[in-house]
């Protein structure tokens, strides 16, 4: 028995004129595979999606790093 995985939300805003129903459809089909992942198969894509922005995360780091010491270097300068 196949189940259905799709998502329906919809909402509906009574006592306006007009239509104000808004539907949101989420399907998992992807075209790919049956859309069941394992934990393996998920560990690996979080350890993949978070190797992509080490390159982010090493500059907003050192950016972070240069204004904390910019701010204690100015509050020194103030102090005396």
């Amino acid at each position: 028995m196949e189940e259905d995985n799709s998502l329906n939300i919809e909402q509906n805003v009574g006592n306006v004129d007009g239509d104000f129903t808004k539907s949101i459809t989420i399907n998992e089909d992807d075209g790919l595979d049956s859309g069941e992942m394992g934990d393996v198969e998920a560990v690996i894509e979080l350890t993949y999606n978070v190797f992509a922005y080490i390159p982010e995360i090493i500059f907003v780091s050192l950016y972070g790093l240069l204004m904390y010491a910019a701010v204690l270097y100015i509050s020194k300068k103030i102090k005396g």
